[in-house]
């Protein structure tokens, strides 16, 4: 870098020589930078597997409409191929109240607030190294000391005492010969990239488990009220045997096995409402409060509407709307740009400094021409003999782009994964719950019918429990099957990206990855 010489080591004599050795550098620098471009491989966005410019995400398709239940949020959804996804994705369920703890979940989470300071810690690196690597690094440096200086040097008995004041500037500047500098700041530029978007993942991970939880909340409420409806009857026939036995009419047995059945049936209380308290705790640390914070709105299912028409994009467009693709393909882009810097350090480095200054005894003599001294400086290493440690970093860092590229298509498969599991889940979830609803349907019917026979003495109390059995089964279940249609229409949008490009301003932080072979830039060094 730079060197610093005393103006005493420069005769006048030699200032000429120095000027054309100066020249002669820059002519020496302007030559190799008409020659060269940026070594290493040029990056190109990954292409897509044949199957993902198929119109189907699943190996057989799907229907087109999903079954119908005789049920609140029991209707046939269908699918509007090609369809973009809204950026408040959420709202498809029409409730105002998840819209507003969403909305005040976005200004409180920690999670959204660390990945947003991280993208910040990640822009201001670039612009450090940007302004370190591309620009001139200038210095100015001040300076006194105070020095006994020895009769040898000053030719004077008993030396003397000097005050030296000091005044320079130094420039130092990294020429960009073979692109090393501007395969760093690719680099860089693609880590911020990756950053971004993983803000985007954090906001759409954050939303999806407040909707997804909600509807846990939902459900679980659902299969309480299923629970307790079931413990009212179960209660309710208790009576009726417990006034039978007083008249003799049923034996003890009889009515020791209800009240057993409705100690089973009370049992399973605790554990709903245990998870439905975990439930409301998780609930409010996504939506960053406090558990014991009040105000934590209620949610059931009759609150949200199921919608009927569900987008679903186009495969080969999956890749660009999936937050987590579009980070592996930056971080794919910087592991490429490295194997541009390995390579870059295979070439010449040429290095130029300046410097400028002035040393004085006194302070007014300071910036004087007499005391001023200056010196320009080029230098160029060519590597020769390192031990194979420049070929074995560049050997390293194809095998990281390697990798990269392999977590890059495994990403991509996880994510036409999500899809096609959501796309089935709703199919099946509609199969189910028409199903179910038939099911409990038959078994109610088959208690009440049960429980008259019963009462007039045509069928045993076995047959009246096994009935109460089925109907207790059925009739929480069917709860259950409604909540999961509800979860797996919230996890179809997330699967599909879940409409970020759609924010309006807050999309602009999103970054475009260009396809850098398009634009031709630099030259390709395998």
């Amino acid at each position: 870098m730079m060197n610093n010489f005393h103006a005493s080591l420069l005769r006048p004599r030699d200032c000429s020589h120095a000027a054309r050795r100066a020249s002669a550098v820059c002519a020496l620098v302007a030559s190799i930078l008409a020659g060269c471009t940026a070594v290493g491989p040029d990056f190109k966005s990954p292409e897509l597997p044949a199957a993902a410019h198929n119109a189907d995400y699943t190996a057989t398709p799907l229907p087109a409409r999903t079954a119908q239940a005789p049920l609140d949020g029991g209707q046939a959804q269908q699918w509007a191929q090609g369809a973009d996804i809204p950026a408040e994705w959420w709202n498809v369920f029409h409730s105002s109240v998840l819209d507003g703890l969403i909305r005040s979940a976005l200004t409180r989470s920690p999670t959204l607030a660390a990945a947003q300071a991280t993208l910040r810690q990640a822009q201001e690196g670039l612009n450090a190294q940007r302004g370190r690597l591309q620009w001139p690094q200038v210095d100015v440096q001040l300076g006194a000391q105070r020095e006994l200086a020895s009769a040898v040097q000053t030719q004077k008995p008993g030396g003397q005492l000097l005050t030296l004041f000091n005044a320079q500037v130094n420039v130092s500047y990294t020429v960009d010969a073979f692109g090393a500098v501007s395969r760093q700041l690719e680099g860089l530029q693609a880590q911020v990239d990756a950053q971004r978007f993983q803000v985007q993942a954090t906001y759409l991970m954050l939303t999806g488990n407040l909707v997804t939880t909600a509807i846990k909340e939902a459900g679980l409420r659902a299969q309480l009220k299923a629970t307790r409806d079931v413990l009212q009857a179960q209660q309710d026939q208790l009576d009726i045997l417990q006034q039978q036995f007083d008249t003799g009419a049923t034996p003890k047995s009889v009515v020791l096995a209800q009240q057993t059945q409705v100690a089973q049936t009370g049992a399973t209380l605790p554990a709903l409402e245990k998870a439905l308290a975990q439930t409301r705790h998780q609930l409010a640390v996504y939506a960053g409060r406090l558990p014991s914070e009040p105000d934590l709105p209620e949610f059931t299912l009759a609150d949200l509407t199921l919608p009927q028409t569900l987008p679903l994009s186009l495969p080969s467009e999956l890749a660009r709307q999936r937050p987590d693709v579009r980070a592996a393909e930056a971080l794919l882009h910087q592991a490429s740009a490295q194997v541009g810097v390995a390579t870059a350090n295979l070439y010449p480095q040429i290095q130029l400094s300046a410097n400028l200054g002035s040393s004085a005894l006194s302070v007014s003599d300071l910036f004087s021409r007499t005391w001023s001294f200056w010196t320009l400086a080029g230098g160029l290493v060519q590597p020769l003999f390192h031990g194979d440690a420049l070929n074995a970093q560049r050997r390293a860092a194809v095998a990281a782009f390697d990798a990269a590229a392999a977590q890059y298509q495994g990403t991509v498969l996880v994510a036409f994964q999500n899809v096609a599991d959501a796309l089935r889940a709703l199919q099946f979830d509609a199969d189910t719950l028409k199903a179910q609803a038939d099911a409990e349907s038959l078994a109610r019917q088959s208690l009440d019918l049960s429980t008259d026979q019963y009462r007039n003495g045509a069928v045993s109390y076995v047959q009246l429990l096994t009935a109460q059995q089925a109907w207790l089964q059925t009739h929480t279940a069917l709860a259950q099957t409604q909540a999961a249609r509800f979860a797996d229409t919230a996890a179809l949008f997330q699967a599909l990206g879940g409409g970020w490009w759609n924010r309006g301003p807050q999309a602009a932080s999103a970054p475009t990855i260009p396809n850098q072979a398009a634009e031709g830039r630099g030259s390709t060094h395998e």
